[in-house]
């Protein structure tokens, strides 16, 4: 008979540690105001329609931008822009403007923030959520794409950042 053990929340998230994973910052604007967050967790859905998926913490109300507004851009970082990641982390404390503060804007089709510089831009407009445990999936239909220089990636591994 095999036996289980129980995954406690620390032993998952050092095992997740273990994943290299793209850097992004995921924005939003809209009625429900401006909002930026560093994220992993992100990968593309499908391109029949072109579609792509976030992850984010349900535990920050924050957040609750995203869903609200109805759009998101996903935003994938080069090995320059760590400094953004950083920012845009939560662990700072740096406000909303000061963030935003940290890299150059524009729009490209839903008025999310777009970031100049990034690998590849994805502008989203919201199609459906999950809510799942601590964490909501967020899936957007792609209206806009922007493709950056072919620069090296920023990759979060073991809880740091590399450049592939």
């Amino acid at each position: 008979m095999l036996k289980k053990n129980d995954v406690g929340p620390q032993a998952y998230r050092d095992a997740m540690a273990h994943f290299a994973g793209h850097v992004h910052i995921v924005t939003t604007d809209g009625v429900a105001g401006r909002r930026g967050t560093t994220v992993i967790a992100a990968c593309s859905v499908s391109d029949t329609p072109p579609t792509v998926l976030v992850c984010l913490n349900r535990e920050n109300p924050k957040n609750e931008a995203f869903l609200e507004n109805g759009k998101f851009a996903l935003n994938t970082l080069a090995s320059d822009q760590q400094a953004v990641s950083i920012g845009f982390s939560g662990l700072t404390g740096l406000s909303p403007d000061e963030r935003f503060a940290l890299g150059e804007w524009d729009v490209i089709s839903t008025g999310a923030p777009t970031l100049k510089g990034a690998l590849a831009v994805f502008d989203c407009e919201l199609v459906d959520s999950k809510d799942l445990a601590t964490h909501r999936v967020l899936f957007g239909k792609v209206t806009g794409l922007r493709i950056g220089d072919n620069l090296r990636p920023l990759i979060y591994h073991n809880r740091g950042y590399h450049i592939l």
